[in-house]
């Protein structure tokens, strides 16, 4: 069967895409099908706003490929994180979601909250590891000035 990823890059700036992968029957590994960036993704399709149904439509700049998720839980999960990575990651060019669940593009959801709750505790671990960084690298330079005066230390005391 075919899942999907939506992933996003650590480096400044950030960059996300779409992953389409598949599992082979028997197998526990995926393979990568089809990658996007999100700035090529123009439309999201929801197909019927009325129903839970596992498949949707995703437009891409040059490309437009049908979906179907394993649940429809899944798909509106999907569109959860997709629909804030876009907000979050997009300046330009957002894209439609259309023929969605209104409770999908809901304002202030539990995906929100977590997803600003571990961002902010990446950020936090980020600064704390930029922080004993520097702490090590004057740690490093002290080390090194101690170094210097014991061998100094040592020559003038091996000529006396």
């Amino acid at each position: 069967f075919f899942s999907f990823i939506c992933s996003v890059t650590n480096k400044k700036p950030a960059q996300a895409s779409i992953t389409k992968v598949k599992q082979f029957e028997g197998s526990t590994s995926f393979v990568r099908r089809t990658q996007w960036m999100l700035e090529q993704l123009r439309q999201v399709n929801g197909i019927d706003p009325n129903r839970d149904s596992p498949e949707f439509d995703l437009l891409f700049e040059n490309a437009f490929d049908q979906w179907v998720a394993s649940t429809a839980s899944e798909k509106c999960t999907f569109f959860q994180v997709l629909h804030h990575t876009c907000q979050r990651y997009l300046t330009d060019k957002k894209p439609e979601f259309i023929n969605c669940q209104s409770k999908i593009m809901g304002g202030n959801s539990i995906l929100h909250s977590a997803a600003d709750s571990v961002t902010s505790a990446v950020q936090k671990a980020s600064q704390a590891l930029n922080e004993r960084g520097e702490r090590l690298g004057r740690a490093e330079e002290k080390t090194e000035e101690l170094k210097n005066s014991a061998q100094q230390f040592a020559e003038t005391a091996h000529k006396v």
